[in-house]
């Protein structure tokens, strides 16, 4: 998906899923004006409602709007939250009718409630009890709907590190310059959850033009729980999460709107704030202005509904708006949505009129025990005409309809059904369409953008089509100081050649010495895009040691299959997993002179296979031939502590082998392993069903072999492994996450330590990139073990805890973890680490308190230093 502001691309649409839209289309002639208050100030992005038509648009920024209406007579309404809406009937002949509207502040009536025995309670609370009970009749009172579709989405970066302004500026993104996108889509919707869209027209950056889709949002409605993970203010629990005051109502036409003020009990991410309007009687969405935050960035979503049908009230105009500063970087994002030509096909089983009675304010009616319900039964054919129903007798009749038409309509497996198609001239329109269709004028800026874009999608277009006749990719020659630096090269419209700075893989051991690394990426891909070969090749070379080591790794990647050969003569750690990166070990030996990375030469030949039939199911073989030889220290080299601390010798500690050195030996060691997830979720997109594995715990199973007397092989064991993981969601933003692994050597005949189960350590300050599934304290080797072994990891992270209590806090996007880590083998303690640390500081870091114990007995504190838990890693790399 191409975001309309690069920078923004995880950032920036992550925000805007919390929301929702639906927007509009346009003719020739119509109405246009400007829109202000009666002091004389300008709108922006009032809403501009023309009932016959079902059609809506918004004004922009300056209080302009502008609708191509037909020849006719129409009734437009025009909406502001906080004034009075103003209706007028207009003719509309050839040309533009220019029409501007003043609005004068809303006025609001004021009233209060007596509860039981004369205790007062605000009136929005039964306003809400009475609107959830209908939340899910809104839900479900069509069986379908569909509508035009007009959206515009322009975001500007304000804000970049100074060293990144020019590499941002090779790839295309340029400070003040606003990055736009519109489309004009058909949407349908067809109950449970399926949605059809056809993008009619579509004008964004550079070829691909999905990133402006609508549909995404257009299920996110405030009438369901959540809306991208954020409590909704109608939510079940919503007076768990929200406290609500009434501060007036107002007439409309024929309707009564209240207005309600939501505020959190707790105030931070995830919770809405601000106004939202309820029609009385009808206990129905008016319209709402509310902001939230997701990881701290703030968000602004204003909509207004119409009435689209009989008692049908849909969102006619969306605005929603987001800025951001991370790292140095500072920008905005706004987008604006307007529907029209709403066809709603209406729940013949929905069509009632009663009138919801709040049974903790009035006394129920008698005539409410006289309904009687059957479950699942269509409520038209139970409730009597212009009847009384209480609040959860209503709630729960709707629920019984809900489950039994979900039984019978609804795959349970498949949680969002969607279908996007492009017109085959969607992106061929010229200007003069879009002048035509737009009703949302572009401002000088964005016109700008729209011109450099154009020039860099030619360049895009040539480099995924593979053809490139108008030379627009520039192909470069080889430059020497690439090495040092890093570049990429386009050997071919599908051949590309990463190089890999080597000033950046410049490393100290206490084995090699000061060592150099050159690596890089070479990338084919076939006609088909889900084939592919890729080839990495390794170069390093060891000052002290004076060794020149080389390794290279060919794969050929298929849409389920990944087939890789590798060999060469390198080093590596005695954990193939790496537990402590070359570049960290570097800081620790020459500023602290603690050597903790072990290494060994390695001179091998591999084989692998990874075969994916499913996202569910995950199986893999690899078999490894490999010639082992041990390494000693070569340098005593360090900034500091040269003469009161000695560098330890380059072999692991550990408490069942007392010398892990070895002797030059060859192994073969064949390993095999299965990924399950056997809780399965889907969506389907343009009727191919796409997986949601993270909604799964991860079963794992693993086995080694060392093969001995096959190709020389001095080795023989046998090991097995099984493990379990998963992460939950709680509340609005608590999230659990744990990790438990276990297993056992069943033959441990011949082994050498590199051949032992080892854990993930770390006596570093700086912290694993996986804080549910590594230990903060625990020494690299000290308990690796040729027996049984168990290890558990729970991350629990908390939207309000201890600092987070304070809102200020909050507002920054911070959360606050514990962890607790345990481990024990046949020959070790019982070993666990508890801690707290403060995560998303700065938006990217995460600061660490851990300390460890050994049986019951405390063993030391430590500090550590993370990234961020929302940057993923995936578990296995």
């Amino acid at each position: 998906m191409i975001s309309p502001l690069p920078f923004m691309k995880s950032v920036g649409f992550y925000l805007v899923l919390i929301l929702f839209a639906s927007s509009g289309y346009l003719n020739a002639q119509g109405i246009r004006g400007i829109i202000s208050g009666s002091d004389g100030t300008r709108l922006p992005y009032a809403s501009v409602f023309v009932s016959p038509l079902k059609t809506g648009t918004t004004a922009n920024q300056e209080g302009r709007y502008e609708m191509k209406l037909p020849s006719g007579r129409y009734l437009v309404r025009v909406q502001n939250i906080g004034y009075k809406t103003q209706e007028t009937e207009v003719d509309i002949a050839e040309g533009w009718l220019e029409k501007d509207f003043v609005l004068s502040a809303q006025g609001y009536l004021l009233q209060e409630v007596q509860v039981g025995k004369g205790r007062k309670e605000d009136f929005a609370y039964t306003i809400m009890r009475k609107t959830i009970s209908k939340k899910k009749y809104h839900l479900l009172q069509y069986n379908s709907y569909e509508m035009k579709v007009y959206i515009k989405g322009t975001g500007e970066l304000t804000k970049a590190p100074f060293f990144l302004r020019n590499k941002l500026k090779k790839e295309g993104v340029n400070l003040n310059e606003a990055y736009t996108t519109e489309s004009v889509s058909q949407i349908k919707f067809r109950q449970p959850n399926k949605i059809d869209e056809k993008v009619i027209a579509i004008r964004t950056k550079g070829t691909d033009n999905s990133g402006v889709s609508p549909s995404m949002f257009i299920n996110q409605s405030f009438y369901r729980d959540k809306i991208a993970g954020v409590i909704s203010p109608l939510s079940n629990s919503a007076f768990r999460w929200y406290k609500f005051t009434y501060e007036g109502s107002f007439s409309e036409g024929k309707y009564e709107v209240n207005k309600i003020r939501v505020t959190p009990r707790s105030r931070g991410d995830n919770v809405f704030e601000g106004t939202i309007y309820i029609i009385e009687d009808q206990w129905a969405i008016h319209s709402l202005d509310l902001k939230t935050s997701i990881m701290g960035f703030p968000i602004n979503v204003r909509q207004n509904y119409g009435e689209v049908a009989p008692e049908v009230w849909m969102p006619v105009t969306h605005r929603y708006q987001f800025a951001g500063t991370v790292l140095g970087f500072k920008g905005h994002y706004n987008y604006l949505a307007s529907c029209r030509d709403y066809k709603v096909d209406l729940n013949k089983d929905l069509v009632i009129k009663t009138e919801i009675v709040d049974e903790k304010i009035d006394a129920a009616p008698e005539e409410i025990a006289k309904v009687k319900q059957k479950p699942g039964a269509p409520p038209a054919s139970v409730v009597p005409p212009n009847s009384k129903m209480g609040r959860k007798q209503f709630y729960k009749m709707m629920d019984d309809y809900e489950k039994k038409s979900k039984d019978k309509d609804r795959d349970l497996l498949v949680l969002t059904d969607r279908t996007f198609k492009t017109d085959s001239n969607a992106t061929k329109r010229d200007s003069s369409y879009w002048t035509s269709i737009r009703s949302i004028p572009l401002t000088e800026k964005e016109k700008g953008g729209y011109r450099r874009d154009d020039s860099l999608a030619r360049i895009e277009s040539a480099r995924i089509s593979g053809k490139d006749s108008l030379k627009v990719i520039k192909k470069r020659g080889f430059n020497p100081v690439d090495l040092i630096a890093g570049g990429h090269y386009n050997l071919s419209p599908r051949t590309s050649l990463n190089i890999n700075p080597a000033f950046s893989q410049v490393y100290f051991n206490t084995s090699e010495g000061f060592n150099v690394n050159l690596s890089g990426r070479v990338t084919h891909q076939f006609d088909s895009l889900r084939k592919r070969i890729v080839f990495t090749p390794a170069l390093r070379y060891g000052f002290s040691g004076k060794d020149f080591y080389a390794k290279g790794e060919l794969s050929y990647m298929t849409k389920k299959n990944v087939f890789s050969i590798g060999g060469g003569r390198f080093v590596e750690q005695f954990n193939p997993e790496d537990p402590i990166h070359p570049l960290i070990n570097t800081f620790s030996s020459l500023l602290f002179r603690r050597n903790y990375m072990k290494i060994f030469e390695k001179s091998y030949a591999s084989v692998s296979w990874k075969y994916v039939p499913s996202p569910f199911l995950t199986i893999s073989t690899s078999a490894e031939w490999a010639e082992r030889t041990a390494l000693s220290n070569k340098s005593d080299y360090s900034f500091f502590y040269r003469d009161g601390r000695e560098y330890s010798p380059n072999t692991p500690e550990n408490i069942e082998l007392a010398n892990t050195g070895f002797s030059k030996h060859e192994a073969f060691i064949f390993q095999a392993g299965v990924s399950y997830r056997p809780v399965r979720r889907y969506r389907i997109y343009n009727e191919k069903k796409i997986a949601l594995p993270e909604l799964s715990p991860e079963i794992t199973f693993k086995y080694k072999k060392g093969i001995n007397g096959l190709m020389g092989s001095d080795i023989d064991f046998d090991r097995v492994e099984l493990g379990l993981n998963h992460g939950i969601t709680i509340g609005a933003r608590d999230r659990l996450e744990f990790e438990l692994l276990g297993g056992a050597f069943l033959n441990n005949e011949k082994m050498y330590f590199m051949d032992y189960k080892h854990f993930d350590g770390n006596k570093t300050i700086l912290s694993s990139l996986k804080p549910a599934g590594s230990f903060r304290l625990l020494d690299y080797y000290l308990y690796s073990t040729s027996d049984k072994y168990f290890s558990g990891h729970t991350h629990y992270g908390f939207r309000k805890f201890l600092l987070t209590r304070l809102p200020g806090v909050r507002y920054r996007g911070i959360r606050e973890n514990v962890f607790f880590n345990y481990l024990k083998t046949s020959h070790s303690p019982h070993y666990y680490e508890v801690g707290y640390s403060l995560d998303n500081v700065f938006r990217f870091f995460r600061l660490e308190v851990a300390s460890s114990f050994t049986n019951g007995n405390y063993k030391e504190t430590g500090i550590r230093v993370g990234i961020a838990t929302i940057f993923k890693v995936n578990r296995g790399e």
